[in-house]
């Protein structure tokens, strides 16, 4: 018996959306056998990992604010990937982001007006979306490979961090700890109950999905962004400037990423620290195709992302799992995705050996 592939003629569309599907449960399913293999029952393993955390409204607005970064990064992520753009850098977009809110929100640590915030956040956005902007100058003038340049981009904005949390950002009473002093209430994002840590970055999450939404599917800007990775050639045939849409897609993506990582430092965290994110950049890029670039599929991959980085916290201090198996299960649904996304054009069939000897034979005789 031999499998093979066979190509469908057209993508099936059913398959698009299944496919995410087939890929969670295969996690899922190597997730048990791992566990089993590791010593621990695999059903109370996952139980730790994906019900426990989530089983009150604390485990609950946990899993948003572990979400919000997530989803303005991917977002963003989605504006560039429908043109085929690879920005593999909102991970150092989220950290400059982080950064430049942080040294705002310091020089207006006194102020009294919600004006104070407004500025943090600006700063934060613009500065993210300035650093994507490296990453498009490169790309429209020098030809340069944008997933060489934005992910070499990260290192540099992670040492960035570390240069001014270590030093010029440094709380002089803060002990020699690296972190930088605490944000005046004005420069906060409010919390959005008293029951849990779940801030005003819910608000801008929120604005960014449906602006997105909007902008893919319901603007003439998303359509040329769309055509432009559908067919570099026809875009131009019909007059659409290539160069232009780059740097668009890319200060957008950077924009969002910049203002996940400002409502980090200005919401749960309330000072810059070295431990900003935990790689929520990254993990963006698997969400993004998790939810097939659509606002309302990124929604639902981000919170499902959010509870894989809430369950191994969980499983980690419950069942001293290693802090990895976030990561492994990443690694995990990104490799089925991108198994099961060959499914998509082409279609499994199932050939037998013994039937191909009989067709010979009779050709023969």
């Amino acid at each position: 018996m031999l499998l093979s592939l066979e190509p469908r003629g057209q993508e099936s569309r059913p398959m698009l959306w299944l496919s995410p599907l087939l890929a969670a449960v295969l996690t899922l399913v190597s997730g048990m056998l791992l566990f089993t293999l590791l010593g621990h029952d695999p059903l109370e393993t996952l139980h730790t990992l994906l019900i426990a955390p989530v089983s009150d409204w604390y485990g609950v607005s946990e899993l948003l604010v572990k979400a919000l970064p997530i989803l303005l990064c991917a977002l963003g992520l989605a504006v560039a990937y429908q043109a085929r753009i690879w920005n593999i850098g909102a991970e150092g977009q989220l950290l400059i982001g982080a950064l430049a809110g942080s040294a705002m929100a310091l020089q207006l640590i006194d102020w009294e007006s919600r004006w104070a915030l407004a500025w943090v956040v600006l700063a934060g956005t613009c500065a993210g979306a300035a650093w994507a902007g490296l990453t498009a100058w490169l790309r429209t003038q020098f030809n340069a490979n944008e997933i060489l340049t934005s992910i070499m981009l990260n290192y540099i904005a992670l040492n960035l961090l570390l240069f001014f949390v270590h030093g010029p950002l440094k709380d002089p009473a803060g002990f020699n700890f690296p972190e930088s002093a605490m944000f005046g209430d004005a420069s906060r994002l409010p919390l959005v109950s008293e029951d849990g840590r779940l801030h005003g970055g819910l608000y801008l999450a929120l604005l960014a999905l449906v602006a997105v939404w909007v902008l893919l599917h319901k603007s003439f800007l998303g359509f040329q962004i769309k055509v432009l990775g559908l067919d570099k050639r026809a875009a131009g045939f019909v007059g659409f400037r290539e160069k232009r849409l780059v740097w668009f897609a890319l200060l957008v993506s950077g924009a969002l990423a910049g203002m996940a990582g400002v409502g980090e430092v200005a919401g749960p965290i309330g000072q810059l620290v070295p431990q900003v994110s935990p790689g929520y950049g990254y993990a963006a890029i698997t969400v993004a195709f998790l939810g097939r670039l659509n606002p309302l599929g990124i929604v639902v991959a981000s919170l499902l992302m959010a509870l894989l980085y809430l369950g191994g916290e969980n499983a980690q201090m419950s069942l001293n799992l290693p802090q990895a198996i976030t990561q492994l299960f990443q690694g995990m649904m990104l490799f089925y995705l991108l198994a099961c996304d060959v499914l998509i054009l082409y279609r499994p069939r199932l050939k037998w050996k013994w039937a191909k000897h009989e067709r010979l034979a009779e050709a023969t005789t």
